[in-house]
């Protein structure tokens, strides 16, 4: 019973508690809810109160950029009306001056309309005064001028003359004394040996057995020194001398050179001969590159090609009329050069140009053509400027003066090949080779005259028109330059111009 009770109370106190419990816990979720809900309410003014502030600064910013932007535009507008009123009064100023302008046309247009018309009235004044004064004086306008002429130049024709002969007789003094001052300074400034360097043909033998020793067995010697060398051998000539003969003035130095070493040595034979010989031209070649090399550093030129200062070289054993043409060379740059320092001229352009005035002498018998078209196609080959080509080929006038320095050119070679003792041939022998020159061209059948120019560099030949015609004129100045060729011996180069004319001459009586 007991038991049931207890169970009973235990019973509805459980259930007691689970109802209490329930409106606890119903009381305590109300409570919670009305907390979330009051957070949430609270948000919800407090983000209205930021959007509210949001826009209330937005609005504060609108109106500052539209305050702005309408300051702005004010300021724009009051100063477009400044520029506008600028620009009035610009233009205002403008067409003021514009009416000044025209004021000032028509005015000067009226001047110029009253000063012809005053010119015109001046011009007949004159022409009536003119018409006066020719009935009073019985002379016209040019009738007068004339007679005025004629008496001030009878008057004042002799003094005239005899002044204008002064002044150019004194001229003529004043440049020749100029002339020479410039010309004494520069031959004074010049200090090249003037020793003759004569590339010389002949060998002197220490005994005459010898020559029989160089001709050798059966001449085989002596065949084979001219065969190497290049040249003539002629050993019967004179006693104790050997005379070596040809164009070359290269190849008779290297035979004579190995002539020399075989007489010294004793052995002569073929092999020794050809060994000799091309000892020689290597020692020869190594001479003409040292002399090519030294005269340039001596001028102080640079720059130049070195097969050209090989060509230069050979000058060395290059004679005209005794003169050493490198010597020669080197003589006529320095010269010009001291012309070209007194004149004002390029003194650089005259020492190259009168270093290379006789190039073409070193191929001059190896190249056909006169020694200055010759040396003016080696310049150009190397390419040596223009101005010193120009400059060089009129030293014989073969070429019109294209520049000062070519005068220069000219004067300095005429000086150095004038200079006492520069040459050595003598009259006699200049004689003797013109001679054999213009006897040869006149030997020949159909020839009326012959004269030799240029000291022996042309011969003009003069034929008979009757018995020579065109084409055998044209072959006999072959047939004569041919036979100069074979017969004569002369420096560089001889041209031969045929002369063919007919003249007919009728009088009417």
């Amino acid at each position: 019973m007991n038991t049931q009770i207890l169970l009973a109370v235990g019973a509805f106190s459980l259930a007691a508690g689970i109802v209490l419990g329930y409106f606890v816990r119903q009381s305590i979720a109300r409570q919670r809810a009305d907390t979330v809900e009051q957070k949430l309410h609270q948000r919800l003014e407090q983000a209205k109160t930021e959007a509210d502030q949001l826009l209330n600064q937005a609005k504060e910013k609108v109106k500052q950029v539209v305050s702005g932007a309408e300051t702005d535009q004010e300021q724009r507008r009051k100063q477009l009306l400044e520029t506008e009123q600028i620009l009035l009064k610009r233009e205002s100023a403008l067409d003021a001056k514009v009416s000044s302008l025209d004021e000032k046309e028509k005015s000067l247009e009226r001047e110029v309309a009253e000063v012809k018309h005053k010119e015109k009235a001046l011009e007949e004044v004159r022409l009536q005064a003119l018409e006066k004064l020719e009935r009073v004086a019985s002379l016209s306008k040019e009738d007068a001028k004339k007679e005025l002429f004629e008496l001030t130049q009878q008057q004042y024709e002799g003094d005239l003359l005899a002044r204008m002969r002064k002044l150019e007789q004194e001229g003529e003094e004043r440049f020749d004394k100029r002339a020479r001052e410039i010309v004494s300074y520069a031959v004074q400034k010049v200090a090249v040996s003037q020793a003759q360097e004569i590339t010389t043909t002949t060998v002197i033998l220490p005994s005459e057995d010898l020559k029989g020793k160089i001709i050798g067995k059966e001449g085989r010697n002596i065949r084979a020194l001219e065969r190497s060398a290049g040249v003539e051998i002629v050993v019967d000539e004179a006693p104790e001398t050997v005379v070596i003969s040809g164009f070359d003035p290269l190849r008779r130095h290297v035979a004579k050179l190995a002539l020399e070493r075989l007489i010294k040595d004793g052995r002569i034979h073929p092999a020794r001969v050809e060994e000799q010989v091309e000892k020689a031209q290597q020692e020869i070649d190594a001479q003409i590159k040292e002399a090519g090399e030294a005269v340039v550093f001596e001028l102080g030129i640079v720059g130049l090609d070195p097969k050209l200062l090989q060509i230069l070289g050979r000058l060395k054993f290059r004679t005209s009329y005794g003169q050493n043409v490198l010597l020669h060379s080197l003589e006529v740059a320095y010269l010009s050069a001291a012309l070209a320092a007194e004149l004002g001229a390029n003194i650089a352009v005259a020492k190259k140009a009168g270093l290379f005035h006789d190039i073409g002498k070193a191929l001059d018998h190896q190249v056909e053509g006169s020694h200055v078209d010759i040396g003016i196609r080696i310049l150009e080959k190397f390419g040596v400027e223009k101005e010193v080509i120009d400059a060089m080929k009129s030293h014989h006038e073969d070429y019109p003066y294209e520049s000062v320095e070519a005068v220069l050119i000219q004067t300095a070679d005429a000086i150095s090949a004038s200079r006492p003792g520069a040459r050595k041939d003598t009259l006699e022998n200049y004689l003797r080779r013109i001679g054999e020159l213009e006897n040869l061209a006149a030997s020949f059948p159909g020839v009326e005259k012959a004269y030799a120019i240029q000291a022996g560099r042309e011969v003009r030949v003069f034929v008979k028109p009757k018995e020579i015609d065109d084409l055998a004129a044209q072959q006999l100045a072959r047939e004569i330059a041919n036979r100069v060729e074979q017969d004569l011996r002369y420096p560089g180069e001889i041209k031969v111009t045929l002369v063919r004319e007919n003249r007919f001459v009728e009088y009417a009586r």
